[in-house]
């Protein structure tokens, strides 16, 4: 990693930081490799249970920075996601699977939304302003918009889809782009608090139940007959059985992920 994304563990959780604030953290392509790297790390590393994305300075982000990926763009030769990386918007690749908080304040635009669409919790300062600005630049949301903000409801996302305009966090919490708006410069400690919460649970039965809902919305046939399986296996490990034990003592459970 180089600075473009900064990367802190804090126990179980990656706290994973825009950082090019003199450009209100538009994304370059180093930074989108960069933010690949990162959600590969929260992918593959097993004491990593929960991903906490946030925006360095006034800004979640401006978007792409169309100075520097426009001509990739236009050609078609655009190399958007270095070879064995997980897509953060989870488009080109399968999604993280780990649980992913987003804290958004200042300007989020275009991947900005998507980033969140695509995360699992989102919380918003009450000043963000948010915009899917794509259709105003001659081009379309390619990030996952068109796929994911039409489940929100089909009237909301083309009001936004198709206008580019502006709206701001009361509207983004009103059609469940967001679920928390908290006072202006306290977003990112609303997500590190949900995050811990999410990572105190039972890390396999977290990445299970992300997984199922997830396959849900595409199949819910088939994720209604992947629940007994799922949940006899989860039954059976170290965890579970810990969980009972230490509920029956009146001690709280230490999950280690077995």
């Amino acid at each position: 990693m180089s600075d473009r994304v900064l990367v802190e563990r804090r126990g179980h959780i990656l706290l994973i930081g825009l950082n090019r604030p003199e450009k209100r953290n538009a994304a370059d392509l180093a930074m989108l490799h960069e933010l690949a790297g990162a959600y590969t790390l929260l992918h593959t590393d097993a004491e990593l249970r929960v991903g906490v994305v946030h925006g360095i300075g006034d800004h979640f982000t401006a978007g792409l920075d169309l100075r520097d990926v426009g001509p990739g763009l236009a050609s078609g030769d655009l190399d958007l996601l270095p070879p064995g990386t997980i897509d953060p918007w989870g488009v080109l690749t399968g999604p993280v699977a780990k649980p992913v908080v987003v804290a958004v304040q200042g300007s989020c635009l275009t991947l900005g939304i998507e980033l969140a669409l695509a995360a699992d919790v989102v919380v918003a300062a009450a000043g963000t302003r948010f915009a899917q600005l794509e259709v105003a630049r001659g081009i379309m949301a390619f990030g996952g918009a068109t796929i994911r903000l039409p489940r929100l409801g089909w009237g909301d996302a083309m009001r936004w889809l198709l206008t580019g305009d502006f709206f701001d966090a009361a509207e983004a919490h009103r059609i469940g782009l967001v679920q928390e708006v908290v006072p202006d410069g306290t977003q990112l400690d609303a997500a590190l608090a949900l995050a811990e919460r999410i990572a105190a649970q039972a890390p396999l039965a977290v990445q299970a139940s992300l997984a199922n809902a997830r396959l849900a919305q595409l199949d819910p046939h088939a994720a209604a007959g992947r629940l007994h399986p799922v949940v006899a296996m989860l039954a059976g490990t170290d965890d579970a059985r810990r969980a009972v034990t230490d509920y029956l003592s009146g001690a709280p459970v230490s999950f280690e992920g077995r």
